[in-house]
């Protein structure tokens, strides 16, 4: 079976990582959430590692950065729910706390990817 480019990335394998934490996470809240965070943070969660996967499979430095720049807004988005989530009491403090390291720990990675792609 061919291994494409992007399942080699550590932040590709962190942003699936996150991703299944989000799904985990988000089976607890509340049902009448389900077309509303729980969808929103699933959908944006997911939409980092697709943009990764996405960006390197584009021909130009701009447009790979570009994608990273997209995956880096989704990882924000996702940042932002998970702060609603906590303030409505949705999800705990510690798993908040949690969910932010995730978040820096791919942010910093699909920042540093992105800065490669304009540097070259």
């Amino acid at each position: 079976m061919h291994t494409y480019s992007f399942e080699n990335l550590d932040v590709w394998k962190e942003s699936i990582k996150l991703a299944k934490n989000i799904y985990n996470q988000t089976k607890f809240l509340p049902d009448d959430e389900k077309f509303g965070l729980i969808s929103q943070m699933r959908r944006s969660s997911v939409s980092i590692s697709s943009n990764i996967a996405e960006g390197t499979s584009r021909l130009t430095k701009k447009d790979k950065a570009h994608f990273m720049t997209m995956a880096y807004s989704s990882t924000l988005e996702l940042l932002n729910q998970v702060i609603i989530s906590k303030e409505l009491e949705f999800i705990s403090e510690e798993n908040y706390k949690n969910i932010r390291f995730e978040v820096e720990s791919v942010t910093n990675k699909i920042n540093a990817l992105r800065n490669h792609f304009l540097k070259s």
